[in-house]
């Protein structure tokens, strides 16, 4: 509990406005679709509260499909260079917790994510990566744990879970309820008002989806150069900066949480400017 007041203690800040906003537009609609505001308030809350916790960590990893380091060669290859980036990391910042593990997904997209305090996720397209290069992501991963951000990815994320499930849940009980009293009452015209009412809820919670991941883009941005800044300050900025190349040259996937992570990115060039820059202040200082 105490993790989760010093979280939103943490969030109300200017660079966290579009998160802000996107929470609260969440908890109006979970009130407005409950119709008991008290109720749809205090399931919204707790919902944001069990996103923090370890099982909302758990989620997440199990949504995006990553699992503990299993094979052979991975073990071999991955878990060195993961600890000691972890061991430059904690010297950077002691606070970081002493039980961060590493993840891998079998997503071919090379990416990575960090959430919560203890989760650092790599796909397996990053397998075809230098051992250098992946130590500078494992470095801007753990430059989001340090920088505390990484629980916006796990609010945002459940909680856009949650809104959709609840959103799912009130369209299927008017489809079907509508359904049913259309062949009661033998009216094809209440059977196609009752798919026209269904295909408008569809189009706003497109809509919705579209706002929110453009609230939750404005607030992530800034913390993505902080993240670059962490993995040059242990050493890993050039590395990064090949990273960086490499990725803005490929396809990115085009759906999912790793489609939003990219999208959530600012401009590969931009990053790669601002690494340069504190390249060139090493270099004069």
């Amino acid at each position: 509990m105490t993790y989760v007041l010093d979280f939103f203690s943490r969030l109300w800040s200017k660079r966290n406005v579009g998160i802000i906003i996107f929470l609260i537009l969440n908890t109006l609609i979970v009130m407005g679709i409950f119709g008991e505001p008290l109720l749809g308030l205090f399931i919204y809350v707790l919902s944001l509260v069990i996103a923090l916790s370890p099982l909302g960590e758990k989620i997440l990893r199990f949504q995006q499909g990553c699992k503990p380091l299993a094979r052979k060669e991975h073990i071999e290859r991955l878990q060195p260079l993961f600890e000691e980036v972890y061991e430059k990391a904690k010297m950077m910042d002691p606070s970081l917790p002493d039980d961060i593990k590493l993840y891998i997904s079998k997503e071919q997209e090379p990416n990575a994510f960090a959430t919560g305090r203890k989760t650092i996720c790599l796909t397996k397209g990053f397998l075809d990566f230098s051992d250098d290069e992946i130590k500078a992501t494992l470095a801007h991963e753990f430059g989001h744990l340090s920088n505390k951000d990484t629980d916006l990815v796990l609010l945002v994320s459940i909680g856009n879970l949650i809104v959709t499930t609840v959103f799912v849940f009130y369209r299927f009980v008017i489809l079907i309820v509508g359904t049913m009293a259309s062949a009661a009452n033998r009216s094809l015209s209440s059977l196609i008002m009752t798919f026209f009412i269904d295909i408008i809820l569809a189009g706003m919670m497109w809509l919705w989806t579209k706002l929110g991941t453009a609230l939750v883009m404005h607030s992530s941005r800034n913390n993505e150069f902080e993240a670059d800044a962490f993995a040059h300050s242990v050493g890993y900025g050039a590395s990064l900066i090949n990273v960086l190349d490499k990725v803005s040259n490929r396809e990115l996937p085009t759906k999912g949480l790793w489609a939003n992570l990219a999208a959530s990115h600012p401009d590969a060039d931009l990053r790669v400017a601002k690494l340069q820059e504190l390249q060139d202040t090493e270099v004069t200082a």
